[in-house]
């Protein structure tokens, strides 16, 4: 197939074999590397989705999605559901897999924003019973434990009792026999409990010989008195093996049960992993997410920037030259691209990257250029890249690109509309050196007839070419562009970079001579051109260098952008200070404004407290009332100052209009509508008093206007002196239920002239909670405030009726 082998021109395996490094589980980099490309765009755009939330939840987290536990356990299902029993490792890669995964639910349902992730993990079935029970069952060292049934623990318990007396028999032996063994130790040959024992002196311990050593020198026997009980342990050992087995098997069975779930589960997993590998892979690359665009909505692909990613990682991993970005913006009426230029000049770079850069897009991985990142979703990314050549099928460089593009063309998807128009296929195509390995003539005649058969045909064709006459087709047809790779001519040497809408010189005789031909040659060559194609490179070289030179004031143009938005943000730095400034004094004021308040208050209480202590008489409640005139007037603010009144335009004075600019001189002002007549040149006209202002910048003072009789505000009076507490206008509810002393209170605000002291004290906060809320919905009391600290505080609370 053609797109296979575009994806091997492409190397689009070392891509997938980069992206694979970043993935966290076996069957993430599994699936990394054998990338499917989809085959529609609804699942192209829910791959980048799954993408950009990865790298959002990524750029929140720290230090990001963990799959620790997750284990490849696809074949132990499948030997599960073939009633296989699955090994202690093998079921406890199930839990933590299990384990693993809701772990990685947890995380993605606790962070918002995430609607397809949180879509993607809800159907997923952790099964926390079954990974509790195999945890119980078995343990770290993947063996199954002993409280995983009665029965094997009894079975481990006989064990040990077994090996603790053929231990304490040997030990025995040993203490009986030292001369006669080689070492006093206790081993095992054959799963039997030996000794080893000098050869000469066998008779010493009789028993069975089960082993020897290699110098015939130590014999391994099993003493006659412990061989009772190694037959013994060997049967409960079978036992212990039994045992094991039915556990396992239980296990297996509850397994294969939820294979379903499972597998599911196994996917949904392998799925987020892949995301996150892509993500990974993405913010590594330094990529921005991609944006499918309509070309027919007439929206340009635009790739600015964009840079090779195998060229990106070469250059970081293997120390390779630097990766040189080229610009990609193609308007949506060109059809076709032909790139013109020297050899190793970067054309088949180009090529490939903008291929790669197509492909990576459809599997939901960013794309290495500077934001915006837009590009249509190509169906089919086809590509004609580098010599076909075959000895074997007798193929020549010439048979080999016709063969291909052959197969290019019968993969094009084009459809004739009703109206008769073509409907060209959404497919990207890659040509390299369309036409070469013929006759020139020939084979620039066979390639305009195919870019023109692709320009009808095909969405996007991008082509690179030595053939002059190619170059002129966009100036024959508007779906053509030209673009070429820049040559310097200093250094003789390409600088990679592509420029749009100059054709390319191929600089062959220059090169030529930088490698070392003789300069007769070029010359003779230079007289073969003709001068026809002399004036075409030296009008492409003024081309050039035209381009070069408004490059050069573009970037003259940014660097002062970068300075004007560098003072914009120092000018914003000082906006933002003065505004903090004018907060902090303005929480100053707040503070002052309520000390005051409270040194007012507590005047006003010593006041009151002093009225409390004395008799009541006229004489003294005057001397009261003095006495808070005179603290009103300490702390009663100052009157603002009034403003300052604007100037009067008065006829022939001279003012300005800062809405146009101008300077003019007043001709006439009406008193009643606040217009005026002004001149500056040779011009009249009427503006009004809003729109001027003096040379000295002063606002002029607006026209009064007779206004309607406004409604009388209501004149608030000065609050009057405060009143007295005492026994009349005191009630204590302490100790009262709520119930109780809503009764009492509701009795004396009826009975009630003026403020009402209620003493509630603390306590548990019931009461004076229900004291609060009696009052807030008793139609007799405007308003309640706790008392003042020295005369109860919070314990009391003043209502006023």
């Amino acid at each position: 197939m053609i797109q296979s082998d575009t994806l091997e021109l492409l190397e689009w395996h070392r891509l997938c074999q980069h992206l694979s490094t970043f993935a966290s589980t076996k069957l993430g980099c599994i699936l990394s590397r054998k990338l499917p490309i989809p085959q529609t765009q609804a699942e192209s755009e829910q791959l980048l989705a799954q993408t950009k939330e990865i790298y959002q939840l990524e750029s929140r987290l720290y230090p990001g999605l963990s799959f620790e536990g997750i284990q490849d356990i696809g074949d132990s299902l499948e030997r599960a559901a073939l009633q296989g029993i699955l090994s202690g490792g093998e079921l406890l890669a199930i839990a933590t897999t299990v384990s693993g995964t809701r772990n990685l639910r947890r995380i993605i349902d606790s962070q918002p924003d995430l609607p397809v992730l949180t879509n993607l993990v809800t159907e997923l079935r952790t099964y926390p019973e079954l990974e509790q029970e195999i945890h119980h069952c078995i343990d770290d060292r993947e063996q199954v434990t002993d409280r995983a049934s009665q029965k094997l623990g009894e079975i481990r318990e006989d064990l040990r009792k077994i090996r603790a007396q053929i231990h304490q028999k040997l030990q025995n032996i040993i203490h009986a026999k030292s001369n006669a063994l080689q070492e006093q130790l206790i081993t095992q040959r054959s799963d039997r409990y030996v000794l080893p024992v000098k050869a000469p002196q066998k008779d010493a311990i009789a028993g069975i010989v089960h082993d020897t050593s290699s110098s015939g020198a130590t014999l391994y026997i099993e003493p006659n008195s412990i061989v009772p009980l190694g037959n013994q342990l060997r049967q409960t050992i079978k036992r212990e093996q039994v045992e094991e087995e039915a556990i396992r098997r239980a296990l297996t069975e509850k397994v294969a049960a939820v294979k379903p779930d499972l597998e599911k589960l196994l996917a949904i997993v392998t799925a987020i992993d892949l995301a996150t590998s892509k993500s990974r892979y993405s913010l590594w690359l330094q990529a921005n997410p991609p944006r499918f665009i309509q070309r027919q909505d007439q929206e340009m692909i635009t790739l600015r920037q964009l840079r090779h990613p195998l060229l990106v990682w070469q250059q970081q991993h293997e120390q390779g030259h630097t990766v040189v970005p080229v610009d990609l913006l193609i308007h949506p009426k060109l059809r076709v691209v032909v790139i013109t230029g020297p050899n190793t000049g970067g054309k088949t770079v180009t090529l490939k990257t903008l291929g790669l850069a197509a492909l990576m897009a459809k599997v939901g991985l960013f794309i290495p250029a500077r934001e915006p990142v837009e590009i249509p979703w190509f169906d089919q990314v086809l590509a004609d890249i580098g010599d076909e050549q075959s000895l074997e099928q007798s193929l020549s460089t010439f048979s080999g690109h016709v063969r291909r593009i052959s197969r290019i063309l019968d993969a094009l998807t084009s459809k004739i509309t009703e109206s008769g128009n073509v409907e060209p296929s959404p497919s990207l195509v890659l040509l390299d050196e369309v036409g070469a390995g013929t006759d020139p003539a020939e084979g620039s005649s066979l390639a305009i007839a195919l870019l023109q058969y692709l320009a009808n045909h095909n969405q996007l064709t991008i082509a690179s070419t030595h053939f002059g006459e190619l170059k002129a087709l966009k100036y024959q047809d508007p779906r053509f562009e030209n673009a070429s790779v820049e040559f310097n001519e200093n250094t003789l040497s390409p600088t990679y970079r592509l420029l749009w809408g100059i054709p390319g010189r191929s600089n062959a005789l220059s090169i030529a001579l930088r490698l070392g031909l003789k300069p007769e040659v070029i010359a003779a060559a230079k007289m073969q051109i003709g001068e026809t194609t002399d004036e075409v490179n030296q009008i492409i070289a003024g081309l050039e260098d035209q381009r070069r030179s408004q490059e050069t004031k573009a970037a003259q143009a940014q660097e002062l952008l970068k300075q004007a938005e560098k003072l914009y943000q120092q000018v914003s730095a000082k906006a933002n200070a003065l505004e903090a400034r004018e907060r902090e004094l303005k929480i100053s004021q707040e503070i002052a404004v309520q000390k005051a308040i409270t040194e007012a208050k507590g005047e006003i209480a010593q006041v009151i407290r002093q009225l409390q202590r004395g008799q009541q008489t006229a004489q003294e409640a005057r001397k009261a009332t003095i006495a808070l005139e005179q603290i009103t007037e300490k702390y009663q603010p100052p009157a603002p100052p009034k403003p300052k009144s604007g100037f009067i335009p008065k006829q022939g004075e001279r003012i300005r209009i800062p809405k146009l600019g101008q300077t003019a001189e007043v001709i006439n002002v009406s008193d009643h509508n606040g217009d005026l007549t002004v001149r500056f040149g040779i011009m009249k006209m009427t503006v009004n008093l809003e729109d001027i202002e003096s040379l000295d910048g002063q606002k002029p003072e607006p026209i009064s206007k007779p206004k309607p009789t406004p409604t009388p505000l209501a004149v608030v009076a000065p609050a009057p002196a405060p009143a007295i507490r005492t026994s009349k206008n005191t009630i204590d509810l302490r100790g009262k239920r709520v119930g109780d002393a809503e009764y009492i209170l509701d009795k004396a605000i009826s009975e009630a002239t003026g403020p009402l002291w209620i003493i509630h004290g603390h306590g548990t906060g019931k009461l004076k909670q229900g004291v609060h809320s009696f009052l807030e919905q008793h139609p007799r009391v405007s308003s309640h405030e706790p008392a003042a600290q020295n005369d109860g505080g919070t314990g009391v609370t003043i209502a006023y009726i």
